[in-house]
């Protein structure tokens, strides 16, 4: 068979259509393709169906249902319930990105370790809506929602008939025990999440469970953009198996005291927060489309098949095709690329970096795998931390005139040609041109070349003084260069590494010296989770989408790259303590006002307005130090691979690569990818 993919372009209209809060249904295709050798089962009778949101097309499951044959095989063994006794009534019905699939076979795909948690986890992510390429909300864990005209309160419609990957049903309850033992815990939820409160200081939502498939949100302020972040959020928790971990729901607190300190844990509180990661504790159950069968701190996580996974196909084929997902550990960039040119990683975007393009489009036939390109709001940026704790340097990196001549001595297009092959935009760090929250002014303040400039105006700032190898001094009398430390994670050799690096040279040339340092992921989370970093090099301030974005990295309260530093961390948790307030006066604590009143509004072309004025703070104040942006995502894809699609938008709101729905992927010849 010939290759097989789906071309998706994405418009500004479809971007401004997707931070619309209407939710839009699934449109059913039913295609021609190898149909399942499984038995196939009666569907259960359909339950009556809720009123969908407005303007979505509901979709009807078919009357009978397939099954992958290994999970066949067990219904025979009797050691699984029949597949349409494993389904909602109404199951979630997926529209294939091509053809109706084949079960059987594993994907091979590549982590870093624990730390990179992320890679397995948004092929693993199954949660209350998803989106589709188009970027249209598509309930899947719900049947359906509502809210109120102002976005305070919203009734949540679960599929009657839902299971967690031990049988268990899935059902209110899981809210509400989340709700009363997790989110209200202080010391497993020292803060209320972003994504579940409102208001400053934050409040958390309330919780209500009218009945077994109703929940009820109710928040002290609008929340509009609540509905669009349970694509990856997750308000509830395997309760029935969580509370043996709980201190005041186990049977038996003496034996889970024993069982926190034979696992080496200070407390029960990491001791739950451990259990209750599903890839460190294969035990805990799930509702995504794969479970875990070891643990991802060893070499080779395996994933398989979650037999009661809620979503089919036009034609009635449980999900996932694909048996089983490999995540093989790698250490270094090197070897990573080298299991991809010799065809040994099948479907992946994570880790691949642009800038190696070249490498991988020179082995794509020998490799047996076609690069897929899609946008991203990847780029390399250099956040100076403003509020680090070295006063020296914190009060050097708060004087604006610092940060224009920071801005002013780099050059962008060099690097954009001897790194990224003329592939990224020399830019500052602002929305992606792409973005409804796109603002020109700030995507090019202080984004040229002009080390004169930058010299000048470093010493008009009082920082002209210079030892004998032509690096700026302190002005305290101390007569210690100006230096600083940016910290990232990739290797010397690695292209962002290489960009950094470059940067660190520019620097030089005004007299300001910076070394960049590469860590493992774990040591940089620690590192920017104590408030130690003086700089961080990690892409940040391109988005597509920022109004999806986990944290906003415009007012300060994306941590791991921390140019607000203290600020930010104050912003997010009043109780950290390495966290504090900004200077009365200080340019944040407008953003944060503006945010907030962006936050609340439901009318999006408002929303948009509020946006564009905190944009128009850093035209004028340049926070970071911006290089480039717009850079294209790859994604690896095995030629033998079917579903898989292109052109769509690769950021951590649309869950990268996996917007694609990896649960509709499948093999052409699934016996030639067994594991």
């Amino acid at each position: 068979m010939a290759k097989e993919q789906s071309s998706r372009r994405i418009s500004r209209r479809q971007f401004m259509q997707f931070s619309a809060l209407t939710g839009v249904g699934v449109a059913v295709v039913a295609c021609g393709a190898p149909a399942p050798t499984a038995p196939v089962q009666e569907a259960a009778p359909a339950a009556q169906e809720a009123a969908a949101p407005a303007g979505s097309e509901a979709a009807s499951a078919p009357s009978q249902y397939n099954e992958a044959p290994m999970l066949a095989d067990l219904v025979a063994q009797g050691a699984l319930p029949p597949v349409a006794e494993r389904l909602p009534l109404a199951p979630t019905v997926v529209t294939v990105t091509s053809t109706i699939g084949s079960y059987g076979g594993t994907m091979r795909r590549a982590f870093k370790g624990v730390s990179d948690r992320w890679g397995p986890s948004k092929v693993q992510d199954s949660s209350l809506i998803r989106y589709d390429l188009e970027l249209n909300k598509l309930p899947d864990l719900l049947e359906s929602w509502e809210q109120n005209d102002d976005a305070s309160e919203f009734t949540l419609h679960l599929r009657e008939g839902l299971q967690w990957s031990d049988g268990t049903p899935f059902d209110s309850s899981a809210f509400s025990w989340w709700y009363e033992y997790v989110a209200q815990n202080e010391a497993l939820t020292p803060a209320p999440p972003v994504n579940f409160s409102t208001g400053d200081p934050r409040v958390l939502m309330e919780v209500s469970t009218p009945d077994q498939y109703t929940v009820q949100i109710k928040f002290a302020d609008p929340k509009p953009l609540f509905i669009d972040f349970m694509s990856r959020s997750q308000p509830f928790t395997p309760g029935h198996y969580m509370q043996q971990f709980l201190p005041e729901t186990t049977d038996d607190p003496d034996a889970l005291q024993a069982a926190s300190d034979a696992a080496g844990f200070d407390g029960w509180d990491q001791y739950y927060l451990d259990r209750d990661s599903w890839y460190l504790n294969p035990e805990k159950p799930t509702v995504g489309p794969w479970r875990a069968v070891n643990q991802l701190s060893e070499e080779l996580f395996v994933m398989e098949r979650n037999p009661y996974f809620h979503q089919i196909d036009a034609e009635g084929n449980q999900l996932p095709y694909i048996d089983h997902i490999q995540h093989r550990l790698f250490d270094t960039d090197e070897v990573f690329n080298l299991w991809i040119i010799n065809g040994e990683i099948d479907f992946q975007g994570r880790h691949v970096q642009i800038a190696n393009y070249t490498l991988y489009k020179e082995n794509e036939e020998s490799g047996n795998y076609q690069i897929l390109l899609g946008p991203t709001s990847n780029g390399d940026t250099l956040s100076i931390n403003h509020a680090n704790k070295n006063e020296r340097l914190s009060a050097f990196f708060q004087n604006r005139e610092v940060r224009t001549a920071l801005n002013m001595s780099v050059d962008r297009a060099a690097i954009n040609e001897i790194i990224y092959e003329g592939l990224g935009t020399p830019r500052q760090a602002s929305p992606s041109s792409i973005s409804p929250q796109y603002h020109e002014a700030a995507t090019k303040a202080f984004a040229f070349y002009d080390v004169e400039q930058a010299n000048q105006v470093l010493d008009e700032a009082g920082y002209s003084e210079k030892n004998g190898e032509g690096m700026r001094v302190w002005p305290d009398g101390s007569g210690e260069a100006i230096s600083f430390v940016i910290e990232g994670i990739d290797a010397p050799g690695a292209p962002s590494a290489e960009a950094a690096i470059l940067v660190t040279k520019y620097l030089a040339d005004i007299g300001v010296k910076a070394t960049y340092k590469s860590m493992e992921r774990s040591l940089y989370e620690e590192r920017w989770a104590a408030n130690e970093m003086d700089a961080s090099w990690w892409g940040a301030g391109h988005d597509i989408l920022p109004f999806l974005s986990h944290s906003n990295y415009y007012i300060g309260e994306l941590l791991d790259r921390p140019w607000a530093g203290a600020w930010g961390r104050w912003y997010r948790n009043r109780d950290d303590p390495n966290g504090a307030p900004p200077p009365e006066g200080h340019f944040l604590w407008t953003s944060w006002e503006i945010w907030g009143q962006a936050l609340v509004e439901p009318d999006e072309a408002k929303r948009n307005e509020y946006f564009a004025q905190i944009m128009d703070i850093w035209a004028e104040q340049v926070p970071a130090v911006g290089i480039l942006g717009e850079l294209p995502g790859p994604i690896i894809a095995h030629n033998d691979l079917r579903n898989v699609a292109e052109g769509y938008a690769l950021q951590d709101a649309t869950r990268d690569e996996s917007l694609v729905n990896p649960a509709q992927l499948y093999w052409e010849n699934p016996d030639a990818h067994s594991a």
